[in-house]
């Protein structure tokens, strides 16, 4: 019987079929990691180069294209991704020896491709600098090109920024993004975790965060021991905009996996209530659990659609974290396959999201805070949903506010990778006056 081929290539190969059958990146290689015996150094490399070869699926594409006279199409599927491998380490792997980079991934090719595979990676490395990409011209095709984007987000982020602001945005997505960490106040301090860790830095904005860039997180003590929390710092504006302060109500509506209602009531020094719904049971216990893990004693949990009203809770809430789901634009550098979704698939979001916005707004009270966010980019989930519903409810109104050196006049922002260093995510903070 012949060996079955465990390199680390091997089982990026592995990865990236299960994607193609539909499996979702991160889990496919949670599963592989865990069932092979791996080196730091392996592991490290298998990684890179799996999010590597989705991140670019369409530049690289566009390349075999250029140096194959068989179309893409016609190309076998384990034949089609161990060339996109190939010409991710050729190009973008620059550590790797181009020697092994091409001879270690010729020999993952069965007896049929090999040739084939191998003819291919050698003429990229002759004539790869002559291929010509899509001129700047055609704004649509060149940012999907060059970018690795479906040609619907292209085309959205066209009709919403600047062809110079897209560049700029999706260059930005492109680039590895770093971990971020929310302090633990009510264990420890910003100052405490900063001066434990090696090559972190503190974040822009937030008072609370702590940037580390290629971590091995999942082994950090201060994670286990519940000093900290994984959340971006875009996300811990977010909370720190609502203004959550010891003693309130506050209800999470949207609130898994949680984030947000521990950032709120660490904010809330564990003082007051905080009241998480979400309308999926079964990942409540993430919350729970979670809370448990950082010390946290005020949030319950209710199984809950965010869009039903709940009549006996109308007129309760100090504050209300509306973070409605979204297309998921704003965070391609996490989720690569957000990257070729249909922008199609998300045109019935802005309705869900307006009927959730509504409905909840019901549950404030006179005076009280509602914080509406989204970690996408595209103005029909955020502004023009806020515009409409201040438009619908006139005893609501824009508030500034301010975190750190972030300053919001107009009470809503779109925060984004290339101008803040954050997730792509919108802010809206909303008063009710009467």
């Amino acid at each position: 019987m012949e060996k079955k081929n465990t390199t680390a290539r091997a089982l990026a190969l592995e990865v990236l079929t299960r994607c193609e059958n539909g499996g979702y990146s991160n889990i496919a290689l949670d599963t592989v990691i865990k069932r092979n015996e791996l080196s730091s150094s392996d592991r490290a490399f298998m990684t890179a180069l799996i999010y590597g070869v989705i991140e670019r699926k369409i530049t690289l594409d566009y390349i075999i294209s250029a140096l194959s006279s068989i179309p893409n199409s016609k190309i076998e599927r384990d034949t089609r991704n161990i060339l996109r491998m190939g010409l991710y380490q050729l190009i973008y792997m620059k550590k790797i020896p181009a020697h092994a980079a091409l001879n270690e991934t010729v020999s993952l090719a069965n007896k049929r491709s090999k040739g084939f595979v191998n003819a291919i990676l050698r003429s990229y490395q002759r004539e790869g600098n002559k291929i010509a990409f899509p001129d700047e011209s055609d704004e649509i095709k060149y940012l999907s090109v060059k970018y690795s984007i479906g040609e619907s987000l292209a085309e959205a982020l066209l009709k919403a920024y600047s062809f110079a602001d897209c560049k700029n945005m999706l260059n930005a997505f492109s680039q590895v993004a770093p971990i971020t960490l929310r302090v633990n106040n009510l264990k420890t301090t910003r100052e405490e975790i900063f001066n434990e860790l090696t090559n972190a830095l503190l974040t822009d904005f937030s008072p609370d965060g702590i940037i580390l860039d290629n971590a091995a997180v999942s082994e950090l003590e201060c994670l286990k021991d519940g000093r900290v929390t994984v959340q971006d710092e875009a996300s811990q504006i977010c909370v720190r905009a609502l203004g959550a302060q010891k003693g309130d109500t506050v209800f999470d509506v949207c609130a898994c996996p949680g984030s947000k209602s521990f950032g709120a009531a660490m904010t809330m020094e564990n003082e007051g209530e905080i009241l998480a719904f979400d309308i999926h049971e079964n990942k409540l216990s993430l919350v729970e659990k979670g809370a448990v893990r950082l010390g946290i004693s005020i949030i319950s949990t209710r199984t809950q659609d965010a869009r039903k009203p709940i009549e006996e809770l109308f007129g309760k809430a100090d504050k209300i974290i509306c973070d409605v789901p979204c297309s998921g634009f704003g965070v391609i550098s996490k989720k690569p396959e957000i990257r070729y979704k249909d922008v199609k698939e998300s045109e019935t979001l802005p309705k869900i999201q307006y009927d959730i916005l509504e409905n909840v707004s019901n549950y404030l009270k006179v005076g009280g805070t509602l914080l509406y966010s989204t970690c996408t980019i595209l103005p029909d989930e955020n502004e023009n949903n806020v515009k409409k519903f201040l438009e619908n409810h006139k005893n609501f109104a824009l508030v500034p506010f301010s975190v750190g050196e972030l300053e919001v006049d107009s009470g809503m922002i779109t925060l984004l990778p290339h101008t803040h260093h954050t997730d792509g995510f919108f802010i809206a903070k909303l008063k009710k006056i009467s």
